[in-house]
């Protein structure tokens, strides 16, 4: 099984924001050499000589410290309703920056890019016709993004299940649901990024909050997926500490091995971890990787030997 251990970049947005910080932490620190890039690190908003000078830094530095990004995905500052907003008007301006991000993505060498698949609004998730005409206009944006990815090489798009009904694909069933629908008519694949804290802790199903029971049901098509602590009794971005490992469920031999089970040949397992704004956190993060990466890489490495 050729599995990576990569890191996704967002524990660095406004802690590690200069690129030669990050990819000194990532590679130098870390000893990592992938990365899934972060909107918010360079948001495809500021002005184009802007994104342009700070890409070519990006991009030279990866190259210098051998990182490849392959993968982009927004973040916390962009995990907004954005393809799913009721304001045709300001949807039509997210569908562009999207297009935008496309186009920094590829630039910086990334073979996929996405997103969660939209948020709706609380009254729209409230009403079953409203709802699904949502769904609609998120599957109708994707799949014109799928075109314009497409046309520069992208090689596939990928979004991620999330936890509660309005952010969709918040279960097992109603993650195949948009991955059907996304299966007509798209030029280049709608893949996933799973999460192994994310799903439903409403849903009757034990299976919607059982990492394991979503790996075997989609880990075939999940070119990667963000791992992260998730203690027993509640979900969190918690780092692979001693500490936390005590009281944690995901497990790295265990997550391996049900990947492999369930046929997975390839994918990219990002750390995904996010500490809070408080102290003494901005002087733990480093370290908190360093162990994180730590208790991965034994259980990568003899994964990728088996």
């Amino acid at each position: 099984m050729n599995v990576t251990l990569g890191i996704n970049t967002g524990f660095a947005i406004n802690r590690f924001p200069e690129p030669d910080d990050w990819t000194s932490i990532v590679a130098d620190e870390l000893g990592l050499d992938t990365v899934q890039f972060t909107a918010d690190l360079l948001n495809p908003f500021m002005p184009e000589g802007v994104v342009e000078s700070e890409l070519r830094t990006i991009r030279d530095l990866c190259e210098r410290k051998g990182i490849r990004v392959q993968t982009t995905f927004t973040s916390a500052f962009t995990r907004v309703n954005h393809l799913m907003h009721p304001n045709p008007e300001i949807q039509r301006v997210w569908i562009d920056w999207f297009k935008r991000f496309f186009r920094l993505s590829r630039d910086l060498g990334a073979e996929g890019t996405g997103s969660h698949f939209g948020i709706m609004p609380v009254r729209d998730n409230a009403d079953p016709a409203t709802r699904e005409r949502r769904i609609r206009q998120g599957v109708d944006a994707w799949r014109e993004l799928s075109e314009y990815g497409a046309s520069i090489g992208l090689q596939y798009l990928i979004f991620e299940p999330m936890s509660v009904p309005r952010e969709v694909a918040e279960t097992i069933a109603a993650t195949q649901d948009i991955l059907d629908r996304c299966a007509e008519g798209f030029a280049i694949p709608m893949l996933l990024c799973l999460d192994v804290d994310h799903g439903d802790l409403q849903s009757p199903n034990p299976d919607d909050t059982d990492p394991h029971a979503w790996i075997r049901a989609f880990g075939k098509v999940s070119p990667c997926i963000h791992i992260k602590q998730s203690l027993r009794d509640k979900g969190g971005h918690y780092p692979f500490t001693a500490e936390y490992n005590a009281r944690g469920k995901i497990i790295p031999n265990e997550i391996l091995s049900t990947m492999r089970e369930a046929g997975v040949t390839e994918c990219t397992l990002l750390l995904e971890i996010s500490h809070r704004e408080r102290w003494p956190s901005d002087y733990t993060v480093v370290a908190d990787l360093k162990e994180s990466v730590e208790y991965w890489r034994p259980a990568v490495e003899a994964a990728r030997r088996a």
